[in-house]
């Protein structure tokens, strides 16, 4: 099913070239000094056939909800999403689109200086300036109206957003946008995931962002759920 990404169109940055790149499902919207789309193609087909040999082995890393130990000769992508969503307490594929962005980005830094890769609502980034990264919430009225500002200095990381009524991702949650940001955007999808199925209505927020922020390493998350908005840690929150 394609997914209509509007959002996309609001994703700029004067010195970076942005490029989309696609292999089936795994839909990618780049930002480098340069095009490397043929090489961020190549990269997402490697990983995409690494994940899909090694659930052919293992099928419960698709289908577990659950944190499950990586089996057998597991690919390091496979692994790393293990690890990830054993930190958050979620099942591994919860940390797939972040692991992908993550994969993908360090892979493309070996080309250029600056990146920055979203996947779905989960962008892996590393800049050499200051970034404003918006929030999208759907039909919250706050969506599209508040901020992160991320500095230089504090980059690469991984921001990454789940909700409980935009797209087509699993969430047992209510939020309209559960966004976490980490050191490792895998873990920051996991984690962002977890956060998003605590939220059953805007009375949820306070203690939902308390428990997350208990994963090792966390910088900060934010929850919106209708007019309701939260967050905790050291990030900076702008208006638009």
């Amino acid at each position: 099913m394609e997914t209509n990404r509007f959002y996309r169109e609001n994703i700029k940055a004067k010195n970076l070239v942005f490029f989309q790149a696609c292999v089936e499902q795994t839909d990618l919207y780049i930002g480098a000094e340069v095009n490397l789309k043929e090489k961020a193609t190549s990269f997402i087909r490697e990983y995409r056939q690494q994940l899909i040999d090694y659930i052919k082995r293992h099928p419960e890393f698709l289908h577990s909800l659950v944190p499950i130990k990586a089996k057998g000769f597991a690919p390091p992508i496979a692994v790393d999403m293990c690890n990830a969503s054993s930190l958050a307490g979620v099942g591994p594929m919860a940390a797939v689109a972040g692991a992908m962005s993550k994969f993908v980005g360090y892979k493309l830094l070996e080309f250029t200086d600056e990146v920055i890769v979203e996947n779905g609502g989960d962008i892996l980034i590393k800049s050499n300036t200051e970034r404003i990264i918006g929030v999208y919430a759907g039909n919250s009225p706050l969506s599209g109206k508040i901020a992160l500002k991320v500095s230089k200095d504090k980059t690469p990381c991984g921001i990454c957003t789940s909700s409980g009524t935009v797209g087509h991702s699993l969430s047992f949650g209510k939020a309209d946008a559960a966004l976490v940001v980490h050191p490792d955007a895998s873990v920051a999808d996991a984690c962002a995931t977890a956060l998003g199925n605590s939220i059953k209505g805007s009375e949820d927020i306070e203690d939902a962002l308390s428990n997350i922020n208990k994963v090792p390493g966390i910088r900060g998350a934010l929850v919106i759920v209708g007019e309701a908005f939260g967050a905790i840690g050291d990030i900076e929150i702008c208006r638009i």
